[in-house]
Order: structure tokens, then C-alpha cells, then sequence
């Protein structure tokens, strides 16, 4: 039936397109896992995005280095110290100076002595001093032959020159008696050699370095390091894929690694930019900085660089870094007057300055050296002969013990502390200034000396007795010599500057001076020597007493002070007035407040050794006072002078008292509580001084000078408890050690024509005869000597009784 048809059709069309649709659903519709993952991957936009940020990243990151390497390399590379010097010596004719002490500066300087000079930093001694003697000139014929070393003077730079000193012996001592010179650019009047480096003041983080230019570095050198180290580097751009390749094939062939592929330039990025952490990030960024720097900066520029940057050593907490500083440091020469095995000793410290210490491993050290002069033979640098003739030379590197960092703490301590009244600590830690000091090496160390020999001759048990001193060069005011510890490498407490202790008897030529100023006293006056009471405003009394406690009676003013009376002297102070003796010390060089008590009179006033030295250098230099320096000049890196310390003096006390208080002093030292230091003076030399002893034997002191030179000297437990000394029993010997040693000249007074000499009685102070008994030669202000006449009683001697009196 047709309705059936149209059913059953229907129906099998109906079945027919359900197929279908689940077929196209089926092919349509992923499975679950399928759309989960499809869900998790991302699209190609994301892709593109991600690459594009990481792109931009890597090159923002990229720039960044970029900045770093040119903000570095174009800025300030380094924080260089500044280095301390102490003065040089200059010799000319005539100069007093003692053979010996030359021979000692010359060590100190690492100058190194041979038979015959043939380079730079050498001497040799000719001739014998055994048999000198005055005015024997055949005997007189010791001879140095000197090559000096170049140096940069605050004047400007000197040469290295060769020179011949010749020596004589006269009144005075040994003297210069010609100077020869035997290179065209030497100075024909002047022997000028470079000044000891004493030390640096350091930034914290410990490197020392001084900064060469590449114009003045041997060529040789910087060869050397290439065929050493990158034999590639004139043609690589920071990163040498054949020198990676070549050392690992020789570590393969080694069995361990023997060899390393970094460049100089890689070298030089890992030691000024990065850390040594071995780790994948740093030498990724190492490679990365090698070609940034390539990029930016000349060969030239870089390997200056890594001449001054390289790390070649260790001295106790400084870095040695750069081939300029590390010359010093081995050899003691400047980087352009090293030798061709002195470069070959440099150029192998690269590899290992630890490892091949010349110190601690002499013979591991000169095997690589030797290694490196084979490759400076190899690339031609040197010829076989050089090559033979360099390898069977010693290392010549100095002596450990001369390379101290602490050698001069006290003295440096001073320099400091006089430097920061100009400097920021930042500047001086970072700006590489040079700093010229006063400071005598040889005096330092005749001082040093002195110090350790006499305290041990006192007290060989008790090594808690304390030293302290100070040598000035008289009228300059120039400190040559200080030490604060009798172990003067102790960096502690400084006794020359910070300890204060009672000067005692130090005071009492300020009171004779200030007697002398109120013009009623001359050096004959009679003053009494008695016993003195002098209330005081809380009831008591202040009651001195003589050292040995005898009095004396009646004195003359001048003999008071020779024997340094402790009761005549308070009672002139008295009658002068305590704040006129007070106002003395002021003036003649006593920066402080003082309160004028009369127990100020007999030194009861706590001062440092320097503040001494300032009061004693105005008696010493004619009454003219002078700030005492430790400075001379300060240059920046580059040579240039920024400051100088000029001598700045005053006159302060008249000349014409300057020179009776010269007289009484020289007559403390003849006759008086000084006199014993002839047993180690010559007794041509004239010196005046005066010992120092405080109450219960607490200090012992002792100041005293010649023409040319003051000492202070000052010893005494730090807990201030007595001693067995007097200051002519324990200072006084030290001094009179130093002097002995030191080339000066005995003090010769300017006799102002103002002064006039007069005989008198020593026992009245009247007028007297060259003939009489008891006359002695006293000088006097013209107008101020006795009229009154003594009755004469004559010597009794030939020629008086041929004369019938």
C-alpha cells in the first residue's frame, strides 16, 4: 500500500541520515584526553610572544653588561693608597755624613753591593775607613761608586745616574769630600737618591697597586705575556676558539688539567669584573664581557689593563697587583729598569703567585722561570746566548724581611693624623697620592737601635719598661725619627704622641728663661738655695726639697741651674711670678692652657714627648719658634703637586737670651747633671740639654741638642709607678746612644753683638781676673754685668810669681 511505502522509506531514511550524523559527530569530536591536552598547548602567538620577550631580555640584559663594561673600564678602575715616603737623602760636598750611614741607606733602598757596578740600584765600596784619622789624606780615600735609581721628585723627575762619593775626616767627622759624576743627565752638584717607600694607607679591601702607562712599560714585557699566555691575541676578539681547542688537547694528552683556554682579555674580566666563583653562570657572562670589551677598547688598552690589574702576590694583608707594584715587591726596582730574568720571574708569577712564591719556593719558582725565558726564546725575544746566560742567573729578588708593612707605625701614625687636617679618609685610601715625609731612615733606625740596646742594659728581667722619642732637625723643624714603644713595630698605644707625664726638671730652663726676660738676673746673680715654705689656699704648704735633700745656700743663677736645685729654682719662679713662667711655656710653642700653680715650676705638668720637642726646638733654634712637621709634600697619581708644608717660624724669645740660656744648658752638660754623655760624645762636640726626673722617680727625661739635631727621650712604666732611674740615668744614655751615631755638628752660637763676655768669682758673682781663683768666662747683656770687684786672690803659678804677685 502506498501510505506503507512511504513509511517504510521514511523510516529507512530516518535510520540512514542517524548514521550519518553519528559519523560526523564522531569525526568531529576529539576524545577526552585529546581536548584536555589540546586545551594545555598553546598557540603559535604565544610562541612568537615568548621568543620576542626573551629576545628582548637577553639583549636588555646584554646592555646592561655593555654599560658595565664601558661605566668600568672608562671610569675610576681603582681605589689606589697613598704612598708614604721618607726623605731623601742628598749628598753634595761638604755634606757631614758618616760612611756607614750611607752604606745603610743604600741597603734600606735595596740598592744591592757588588766589586763592580755595571747596572742600575748597585754599589760598590772602595778603600777602608780603619785608618782614617784627621787630616791624614792618604788614609783618607774610601770611595763609593753609586748607580742611582730614576725617581719622580716633587721638583720633577730624575734620571738614574752613576756617581763617585769620596770621603774625609775632619774636626767635625766624616765629610763628603768630592763628587764625581759619570752620565751626561746627572746633576753635577747633587746626589739625590730616591726616597725609601715607608707606607700606604690602604681601603679596606687590601689592594695595592701602582699604575703604569703603557708608554712607560718594557715592550719585552708586555710580548712576554702575550707568548706566555695568548699567543693568539693580537687576532682573537676576546674569546680564542684555537686556545680552547690546544689546551684541551694537552689536558686529554696530560691526563688532568695542565692548561687553560681563557685569553688575556678573558683573564682580565674575570679579575676586574666578576668573581673566581667556578661556576657556569660567571663564565657564561665571562664570555659574554670578553667580546663586549674587545668591542669597545683597543689591544693597547686592555693589555694596559692587565698589566695593572693582574694579582702577583700577597704582603701580609696587601694584594700585590699589577707589574708595577709587584717589581717593588720582588726586586725593588721600578718596572722599566728590570732585567730580562727579572721579567721572566714576573711573567711566571701569572700562573700561580701562591705556588710559585720565590720565598717559600725558590726552586719551584726559578723551574718556571726558566720555562718562560725557553718561550721568550722560542718567539724570538730572546737570543740562545741571552737565553743561556739569563737562566743560570739567581731570582736577585730582595730580602723578605724588607718588605714590612708595620716597619714604621709610629711615625706613620703622626703622618696621618697631620694629613687629615687636609684629606678625607676616602682620599687618601682611594686618590693614589704621594706622600713626602721628614722622616731619616737611618736616624730612624739609630733611634730604634738606641732604644732596644740601652732598656735592655737596664732592666734585662723587667721588660715592662717603656721608651718613647723624638728627633727634630733643628731650625726646620722636621721630625726625623719617632718612636712610641720600645718595640717600635708595636701599632698600639703611640707614648711619643698620646702618653702624658710630668716633665719635671724639663721645666726649669723656662724658669731661669723668664728670670733672664724680666731683665734682674744675669747668669752671676746670687740667688739663695734654701729651704722653701709657701702656703697654699687649702692651708698647706708646698714644700720642695733638693734631690739628694742638702741645701745649698747662696749660688750663682747659672750653677742653680746646672745642678738642677729644686729649691733655688722654686724660689726664683716665685719671685718672677708662676704665670709669667706659665706665659713662656706658651710662647715657646705649648698649645694648651696651663694652670699657674707654683708646683709648675719644678715640672709638674704632664706632656707628651712631642709637646716637648715643640718647647725645647724653640730654645734650640735661637728662640724662634717653628711647628714641627712630618709632612714636606703631597702629590697626586699623576706626579702633580697639590700641597706643600712650608716652614712657617716666629721669633718668640730675643736672641740675645737664646743665647745665655744656650750657654747655661752647654754648662749642664759639662759640668752639671748632664756631663756623663761625654763618656760616649766626643768631647769637641758641643751639646746642651737638660735631664728630667719626675716625683718618687716616676719619668725619667731627657732633652738636649747640637747645631743641627734635638732629641727628646722618655722612660718610665706605663702604670706610672717609680723606677731606679733618673733622667740622667736612663733617658740621658739613650740620647747619648743616638748622637753618637748621627752626623751632626756641635752647637756654635751666633754671639749677638749685644753680648758681652766677662771674667767672674764663681762663688760671689763679682768682677773678677782670667788669673784669679774660682774666674770663670761668663757672658752678659751689655750693661748688665757686675761693676763691683772682687778681691783677687791669684792662681798661684810661674808666671804670677815672675810677676811678684
Amino acid at each position: 500500500m502506498p501510505a506503507k511505502k512511504t513509511t517504510k522509506a521514511t523510516s529507512k531514511k530516518t535510520r540512514s541520515t542517524g548514521s550519518t550524523r553519528k559519523r560526523k559527530s564522531s569525526a568531529k569530536r576529539p576524545s577526552f584526553l585529546k581536548q584536555f591536552f589540546t586545551k594545555l598547548m598553546p598557540s603559535r602567538r604565544f610562541w612568537w610572544s615568548t621568543l620576542f620577550f626573551l629576545v628582548l631580555s637577553f639583549s636588555a640584559w646584554i646592555l646592561v653588561i655593555d654599560f658595565q663594561v664601558r661605566e668600568k673600564f672608562e671610569g675610576k678602575k681603582w681605589a689606589i693608597p697613598a704612598r708614604v715616603y721618607a726623605r731623601p737623602l742628598e749628598i753634595y760636598e761638604g755634606l757631614l755624613l758618616k760612611p756607614d750611614a750611607l752604606k745603610q741607606e743604600l741597603l734600606g733602598l735595596g740598592y744591592k753591593p757588588v766589586k763592580k757596578v755595571s747596572g742600575v740600584g748597585q754599589f760598590a765600596i772602595s778603600g777602608s775607613i780603619s785608618g782614617f784619622t784627621a787630616g791624614n789624606s792618604k788614609r783618607n780615600s774610601q770611595r763609593y761608586d753609586i748607580y742611582t735609581r730614576g725617581f719622580v721628585f716633587p721638583e720633577g723627575e730624575v734620571k738614574a745616574s752613576r756617581y763617585q762619593v769620596s770621603f774625609s775626616l775632619g774636626e767635625q767627622g766624616y765629610r763628603v769630600s768630592q763628587l764625581q759624576w759619570f752620565n751626561p743627565e746627572a746633576d753635577q752638584f747633587l746626589l739625590r737618591l730616591e726616597p725609601k717607600e715607608i707606607g700606604s694607607i690602604y681601603p679596606r679591601h687590601g689592594e695595592d697597586r701602582i699604575l703604569e702607562k703603557l708608554d712607560n712599560i718594557p715592550p719585552l714585557l708586555g710580548q712576554t705575556l702575550i707568548a706566555v699566555e695568548d699567543k693568539e691575541f693580537a687576532y682573537h676578539h676576546g674569546i680564542s676558539f684555537k686556545g680552547i681547542a690546544r689546551a684541551m688537547l694537552a689536558n686529554i694528552k696530560a691526563g688532568r688539567f695542565v692548561q687553560g683556554g681563557s685569553t688575556l682579555t678573558q683573564q682580565l674580566v674575570k679579575n676586574f669584573y666578576l668573581t673566581q666563583d667556578k661556576t657556569l653562570g660567571r663564565k657564561i657572562k665571562e664570555a659574554i664581557m670578553a667580546p663586549l670589551l674587545e668591542l669597545h677598547y683597543s689591544k693597547a688598552e686592555i693589555l694596559e689593563a692587565y698589566i695593572n690589574e693582574v694579582y702577583l702576590g700577597q704582603s701580609s694583608p696587601r694584594a700585590i697587583h699589577g707589574f708595577g707594584l709587584a717589581a717593588k715587591h720582588y726586586f725593588n726596582h721600578s718596572l722599566k729598569d728590570l732585567s730580562v730574568h727579572q721579567i721572566a720571574l714576573l711573567v711566571s708569577t701569572v700562573k700561580g703567585a701562591s705556588y710559585f712564591n720565590p720565598w717559600r719556593h725558590p726552586e719551584r719558582a726559578k723551574k718556571r722561570r726558566n720555562t718562560v725565558l725557553q718561550l721568550m726564546k722560542n718567539d724570538q725575544l730572546i737570543t740562545p746566548a741571552e737565553h743561556k746566560t739569563y737562566s743560570e742567573k739567581p731570582l736577585d729578588i730582595v730580602k723578605k724581611q724588607a718588605l714590612s708593612l708595620v716597619e714604621y707605625p709610629a711615625f706613620l701614625d703622626l703622618v696621618k693624623r697631620q694629613l687629615r687636617r687636609d684629606y678625607r679618609d676616602e682620599d687618601l685610601q682611594s686618590e693614589g697620592l704621594k706622600i713626602f715625609t721628614t722622616m731619616s731612615p737611618t736616624i730612624q733606625s739609630q733611634t730604634e737601635n738606641a732604644i732596644k740596646k740601652r732598656l735592655a742594659a737596664m732592666n734585662k728581667k723587667d721588660k715592662k719598661l717603656q721608651a718613647a722619642a723624638i728627633i727634630t732637625a733643628v731650625g726646620s723643624g722636621e721630625i726625623l725619627s719617632l718612636v712610641g714603644d720600645r718595640n717600635p713595630r708595636y701599632s698600639g698605644f703611640n707614648r711619643a704622641l698620646d702618653m702624658q707625664r710630668s716633665i719635671g726638671s724639663l721645666a726649669k730652663p723656662f724658669v731661669y728663661l723668664a728670670a733672664l726676660s724680666s731683665k734682674q738676673y744675669t747668669l752671676a746673680t746670687i740667688i739663695e738655695d734654701s729651704a722653701v715654705k709657701y702656703p697654699l689656699p687649702n692651708g698647706t704648704y708646698w714644700e720642695p726639697k733638693n734631690f739628694t735633700g742638702q741645701s745649698h745656700g747662696n749660688v750663682l743663677f747659672y750653677q742653680a741651674l746646672v745642678s738642677s736645685y729644686n729649691q733655688s729654682t722654686a724660689k726664683l719662679g716665685l719671685e718672677v711670678g708662676v704665670s709669667q713662667v706659665a706665659k713662656l711655656l706658651q710662647s715657646s710653642g705649648l698649645n694648651r692652657d696651663i694652670e699657674p700653680l707654683p708646683s709648675l715650676l719644678l715640672g709638674a705638668l704632664d706632656l707628651s714627648p712631642l709637646e716637648v720637642s715643640h718647647l725645647y726646638h724653640t730654645l734650640a733654634a735661637d728662640g724662634v719658634f717653628t711647628p714641627l712637621r712630618a709632612i714636606r709634600n703631597v702629590l697626586d697619581v699623576e706626579s702633580v703637586p697639590l700641597q706643600r708644608y712650608p716652614l712657617n717660624s716666629e721669633p718668640r724669645i730675643d736672641t740675645e737670651l737664646s743665647y745665655l740660656m744656650h750657654y747655661n744648658l752647654e754648662a749642664v752638660m759639662r759640668k752639671g747633671t748632664g756631663k756623663r754623655v761625654y763618656q760616649q760624645l766626643p768631647s769637641t762636640l758641643n751639646v746642651a740639654g737638660k735631664t728630667g726626673t719626675s716625683n718618687r722617680q716616676r719619668d725619667s727625661w731627657f732633652a738636649g741638642y747640637s747645631a743641627d739635631h734635638l732629641g727628646v727621650v722618655w722612660v718610665g712604666y706605663d702604670d706610672n709607678k717609680p723606677t731606679s732611674f733618673t733622667g740622667s740615668s736612663a733617658a740621658l744614655p739613650i740620647w747619648s746612644e743616638i748622637f753618637k751615631h748621627i752626623s751632626t755638628r756641635g752647637v756654635t752660637n751666633n754671639q749677638p753683638e749685644t753680648i758681652e763676655y766677662y771674667w767672674v768669682d764663681s762663688v760671689n758673682g763679682l768682677r773678677s781676673l782670667k788669673e784669679c781663683n774660682n774666674a770663670i768666662l761668663v757672658p752678659f747683656i751689655a750693661g748688665t754685668q757686675p761693676t763691683e770687684k772682687t778681691d783677687c786672690d791669684y792662681v798661684y803659678s810661674p808666671i804670677n810669681r815672675w810677676l811678684g804677685n
